[in-house]
């Protein structure tokens, strides 16, 4: 449907306006564009899929609680955005270089952060949280929309290197109402960059509900800047497999770039420092409930005999070690020296931070006079 006569929806009932692979209560559909990106995909990997989102689920309830008891300053959680996140990032190739927002807990998952890695940014013991190159993630940003503009700068330099790979990133879609996020559109589009820009709507940005931002649908805007896009369940975590696998096909020929907009919800607050009751309806938090992104899957296994009691139990099994893995690595952290916060800024020696650090430690020697 076109963006010009079809409005924005943002309730559960919002179903004819997205694709889809798997339904709310765990049926297959069929999709001709679809399908063919997920046909090598078995019972064994979407128990996979199951396990990563179970996990996921678990470790940002951990972190929540970490915030709770005061060993983190701060926490984005992703409470419902699992298959969003899982089922998009499953799809990508270790080579490409993902930038994310500071809520894709589930992103940096997939490329193998270890457990310290999801906590030590919010406990404020480092700038960046793993080594980007290691994993092939950029720190996250905390600057709304601003990771955009750095993805289609690095995919820019992909195509003038001709290198195989390419950029991903990742932003909500209070984001999209951000001007970083409309000319990095423009930049993509004018060199076809190869960039992949995944709008994870989760129908609030902090307090603001998406249909005040956007009278229609949020794909639709990227074809007036002359990019495809693809309106996708984002709580149909092989629907949003499909939808990346498309994309990066897409991009990785040299066509240009692509936008997904995978629809989902943030079941809590937009962080920890958040009240969620203050601005949303129960009703519709109930509501979005129904189409729990685990559960629809699990649902749509056990239908199948493809999923028991047992593996799911070993799924849940799992999330909690890793959730003590994660407790234990923030509980056990210790804190660097103040000055070692100007180690590692740049490559090579730099003035400015040399002077920014000799101001600095001249002000903490006054503390010592004291």
């Amino acid at each position: 449907m076109s963006p010009q006569t079809s409005p924005i929806v943002d309730t559960p009932q919002d179903l004819e306006l997205v694709e889809r692979l798997i339904a709310p209560d765990g049926t297959r559909q069929k999709h001709p564009d679809l399908d063919p990106f997920v046909a090598d995909v078995d019972a064994a990997q979407l128990r996979s899929l199951h396990h990563d989102m179970v996990v996921l689920r678990r470790l940002d309830a951990e972190g929540v609680a970490l915030q709770r008891q005061g060993q983190l300053g701060l926490w984005a959680p992703c409470n419902g955005q699992e298959a969003a996140q899982i089922g998009t990032a499953r799809a990508i190739d270790p080579i490409d270089f993902i930038f994310p927002s500071y809520r894709e807990t589930g992103v940096i998952y997939t490329r193998g952060a270890e457990p310290g890695d999801f906590v030590r940014v919010w406990r404020g013991e480092e700038g960046a949280p793993f080594d980007p190159q290691a994993l092939r993630v950029a720190p996250l940003q905390i600057i709304i929309g601003a990771q955009t503009l750095h993805a289609v700068g690095y995919a820019m330099g992909i195509k003038h290197e001709k290198a195989p790979e390419v950029a991903v990133t990742y932003f909500g879609d209070g984001a999209t109402s951000q001007g970083d996020v409309n000319e990095a559109m423009v930049f993509a589009a004018s060199y076809r960059a190869p960039v992949v820009f995944v709008c994870q709507n989760n129908h609030w940005a902090i307090s603001e509900p998406v249909a005040v931002q956007s009278q229609y649908p949020i794909s639709g805007r990227a074809p007036g800047f002359g990019i495809p896009s693809v309106r996708v369940d984002g709580n149909d975590v092989l629907a949003c497999m499909a939808a990346m696998r498309w994309a990066l096909d897409h991009a990785r020929a040299g066509k240009g770039p692509v936008f997904i907009e995978a629809v989902t919800y943030r079941m809590g607050p937009h962080t920890t420092s958040d009240d969620p009751t203050r601005y949303r309806d129960p009703a519709e938090l109930e509501a979005w409930r129904t189409r729990d992104p685990i559960a629809r899957l699990e649902a749509h296994l056990r239908a199948a005999g493809e999923i028991d009691d047992e593996q799911i139990a070993a799924a849940h099994t799992d999330a909690d070690a890793f959730a003590r893995s994660m407790r234990a690595a923030c509980l056990g952290m210790q804190t660097r020296e103040p000055l070692a916060v100007f180690d590692a800024v740049y490559a090579e020696p730099h003035i400015g931070i040399e002077r920014q650090r000799d101001e600095y430690a001249a002000y903490l020697d006054t503390f010592e006079e004291a």
